[in-house]
């Protein structure tokens, strides 16, 4: 395995874990601040929204810089966002921090998978890209029940010290690992965009918004959910996010085994099963068996949409992938950003902290019908978009977007 491949898995390693810390230590931030858990909750938001933003301007620009270069720029940002957040003497500083981390996650994840690409021999790309995406499912298991753990024993500040320093380690990697890749020529931004006129891709998009907000909506305000409601110790928190990371990474793989196989059973049976799981979450929140089970299966249903989701974007974009890539992977963050801000509304309506798994199963279950409608516009235009001779075949370019 080239070291480069190992720099830029670190990076994604970092990234994850910043992504979704914050949802452990939520009520630390809170109470640090002064502030409520809904309103906590819009760092989860910014974030999303940055991710959302940032994905298709900083792959644009990107496209304009060297490759390594970009890299090193990407990790930089990540760098500075987590060290603003560590230092914030305000509730708004942190929230600014987080947003300027998140503008290096989306084209990281998507330069950086071309650059892993690039290093290997062409009958290893796709060995080479799941490589860097192992970062970010290590993230779930590891990375972030540790930095919960971290936070809640020492502050949640050292923790997203801690996240920098591993930018700073993912930033020194890039430097001396990965090699100078010239930047890309001739790349037409209109050609990119015509994509987006297919209302394939668009339904795409939106199943990917509804069906992985499903998943956040609970997720985002798991601490205080299991320690309030469950009745969980606080630092059990970080112990079922390691269920919800190993129920991630097993629903990823049996949702990459079977998008090529049936892509779109694979979707109604996720996207349902989600949907169903996340309504019994109000009832099986107030059991702490019933509860950890359930998480795990959120993790693990929730993540087995991801694989198809994006096969999906790229299938129908099959002629200009690149930034439908990229974009989609903000619709995944825009999905976190919409049910993390309608969770919040919710809790603040005096629902309860079980309320959101309510959304969750909601927006799930739209993104089922949006999987139905899709299918069927497909029938009626007598089957799938043919592939545009010459261009790569999209089951390469897949990987897990966040």
């Amino acid at each position: 395995m080239p070291l480069a491949l190992l720099a830029l898995a670190i990076g994604a390693f970092g990234i994850g874990t910043t992504e979704f810390v914050i949802m452990g230590l939520l009520p630390e931030v809170a109470g640090d601040f002064g502030v409520s858990i809904p309103t906590a909750g819009f760092l989860v938001t910014g974030y999303a929204l940055g991710v959302m933003f940032g994905a298709p301007i900083m792959t644009a620009l990107g496209t304009r810089v060297a490759r390594k270069r970009m890299l090193m720029l990407l990790m930089g940002l990540f760098i500075v966002g987590n060290l603003l957040s560590a230092v914030a003497p305000a509730f708004a500083v942190m929230l600014i921090g987080r947003v300027v981390a998140s503008l290096a996650h989306g084209a990281f994840f998507g330069i950086g998978s071309v650059v892993a690409a690039d290093l290997v021999a062409p009958d290893k790309r796709a060995g080479a890209i799941a490589m860097m995406f192992t970062g970010l499912t290590v993230a779930n298991v590891v990375g972030v029940p540790l930095g919960t753990l971290l936070g809640q024993s020492a502050g949640w500040r050292v923790t997203f010290t801690v996240v920098a320093a591993l930018g700073v380690i993912g930033l020194a990697g890039v430097a001396k690992f990965v090699p100078d890749i010239p930047k890309v020529e001739g790349v037409r931004l209109r050609h990119e965009l015509a994509a987006f006129r297919n209302v394939q891709v668009l339904l795409a998009m939106a199943m990917t918004v509804l069906g992985f907000g499903g998943v956040f909506a609970a997720i985002t305000y798991i601490a205080p959910m299991m320690t309030r409601v469950t009745g969980f110790a606080d630092g059990s928190v970080t112990w079922l996010l390691v269920l919800f990371g190993l129920g991630m990474v097993g629903g990823n793989l049996v949702g990459g085994r079977f998008a090529d196989r049936a892509l779109m059973p694979m979707l109604y049976v996720s996207l349902g099963a989600l949907a169903l799981v996340l309504a019994l979450f109000t009832l099986t929140a107030h059991n702490k068996i019933a509860a950890g089970v359930t998480i795990t299966l959120i993790g693990a249903l929730g993540f087995a949409a991801v694989p198809p989701l994006q096969k999906r974007v790229l299938d129908q974009a099959h002629s200009a992938p690149t930034l439908a890539s990229a974009v989609n992977i903000g619709a995944f963050n825009l999905g976190n950003a919409l049910s993390a801000w309608l969770g919040g509304i919710v809790i603040a309506a005096g629902l309860g902290y079980t309320a959101p798994n309510w959304v969750g199963a909601a927006l799930a279950a739209a993104a089922l019908v949006l999987a139905l409608l899709s299918a069927a516009l497909e029938r009626r235009a007598d089957g799938p978009s043919m592939v545009v001779a010459g261009s790569e075949p999209a089951e390469r370019k897949t990987g897990v977007p966040h």
